[in-house]
């Protein structure tokens, strides 16, 4: 069966746009117009991935988001025209997996498409030993769920490849180019800050107790490593 991709966007010329270079790349193809729309056909359809704009009319693409991140796990690419790296890093802190700005080529979105599918699909890239754990912090890689002190964290696929990435190795010092490279299998190097915001939301659903040191610990100018302190624990 080919995997669903939902395109979500206002605009007809560019759902036809990218449906036809989808559909030419083996995928099925649904849409809708706004988010309110897509809400009603991601629940319907079940799709595997979500191509949607952010600046729709009814539901726009960062409520859709927000609405459908408590249902469900599904891969979202964000489409939008604004630039601002504001807007960029909201769109990542509302659970969104990868961000391309308009205007944009139809096969750089295919080959976003296919990077982020082939990382979330259920065994892709795992290694030899598919539980994770430092401390109360446990990372089934198999069931693709993450849990601390017992309590399930609620990850998006990027946030938890990040984490398991981290946790796979901890101690050892990550470059920014080398998580991307995990998660899309090449470097996009505009896109490195976007890691940032994905630390950024990870800290904040690890939390931190008091007195106890941070998981994920930020080495300057290089990237991040998970805390060697925590992992012995």
């Amino acid at each position: 069966m080919p995997q669903t991709i939902l395109v979500v966007d206002d605009e007809p010329q560019i759902v036809r746009l990218l449906r036809s270079y989808l559909e030419k790349s083996g995928y099925r193809v649904v849409i809708a117009s706004n988010g309110q729309e897509a809400l009603y056909v991601t629940r319907h359809e079940k799709p595997d991935l979500v191509v949607l704009d952010i600046l729709m009319p009814q539901m726009d693409g960062l409520e859709f988001t927000r609405r459908v991140r408590q249902e469900r796990d599904v891969p979202i690419i964000m489409l939008t025209a604004r630039v601002e790296e504001l807007d960029r890093i909201v769109g990542l802190e509302m659970g969104a997996d990868d961000y391309i700005t308009k205007p944009f080529s139809p096969r750089e979105v295919v080959a976003r498409v296919r990077a982020v599918l082939r990382r979330t699909q259920a065994d892709s890239g795992l290694e030899s030993t598919p539980v994770l754990r430092a401390g109360q912090l446990l990372l089934d890689r198999e069931a693709h769920q993450a849990t601390l002190a017992g309590a399930a964290l609620e990850l998006t696929p990027t946030e938890f490849d990040i984490l398991a990435a981290l946790l796979a190795h901890p101690g050892r010092v990550i470059s920014r180019g080398e998580l991307l490279e995990t998660l899309h299998g090449v470097a996009f190097a505009a896109y490195e800050r976007t890691i940032d915001a994905h630390i950024k939301n990870l800290r904040h659903k690890l939390g931190t107790d008091a007195g106890q040191p941070p998981y994920i610990l930020t080495v300057r100018g290089v990237g991040y490593r998970f805390n060697q302190e925590l992992s012995d624990a």
